[in-house]
């Protein structure tokens, strides 16, 4: 059996990584189906989903309350998942270059509590060659595993767009690169 079909039947996790605009939605519609810890390192963002407070006005505090997705902004609980989405913020820096603290950051988490056998895939907006070339170099730093042995990666480009109630996420088609057919 395939992670896929591990996390369809419950037997593994998803955790999505960066609870804002993007990973809150994400967080909260893949709940519904399956078990999904969304981890973010703002512990006062995070007590306040817990509490039902939308901070960001994305998926309403009723959907907050009712879901049963495990929020937290202790990073140790991403081990109990296999499949990782990174959905953090690349803001611009003054001189129109992306600033990849966030995705770094999330890399060198992820990494940290890494299985064998996971995949985590980027939903950050980021350049092309940043998952190969400065995010997988991290994961396998931190983890000491190998990309395409022991974990594989993947890419998903980020389609949300905030504030917009017609195109929900629900409404949108999602385009995901990896490394092989499972990923």
């Amino acid at each position: 059996m395939n992670l896929y079909e591990k996390i369809k039947n419950k037997e593994e996790k998803l955790s999505v990584i960066g609870l804002g605009y993007v990973g809150l939605p994400l967080v909260i519609s893949f709940a519904k189906k399956m078990e999904v810890i969304g981890f973010d390192i703002n512990k006062g963002k995070v007590e306040a989903y817990k509490n039902g407070i939308d901070v960001t006005n994305e998926v309403g505090s009723k959907s907050l309350r009712e879901t049963i997705a495990f929020l937290t902004s202790n990073e140790e609980e991403l081990q109990k998942a296999k499949f990782h989405i990174i959905a953090v913020p690349t803001p611009i820096n003054t001189d129109k270059t992306p600033n990849l603290d966030a995705v770094i950051g999330a890399s060198r988490i992820v990494g940290r509590n890494l299985a064998k056998g996971s995949i985590v895939v980027y939903e950050s907006t980021v350049y092309p060659g940043v998952t190969e070339d400065i995010c997988k170099p991290l994961l396998e730093k931190e983890s000491g595993l190998r990309c395409g042995i022991n974990f594989k990666i993947g890419y998903s480009q980020e389609r949300i767009n905030p504030g917009d109630r017609l195109h929900r996420l629900e409404m949108i088609k999602k385009v995901v690169s990896g490394m092989d057919e499972e990923t």
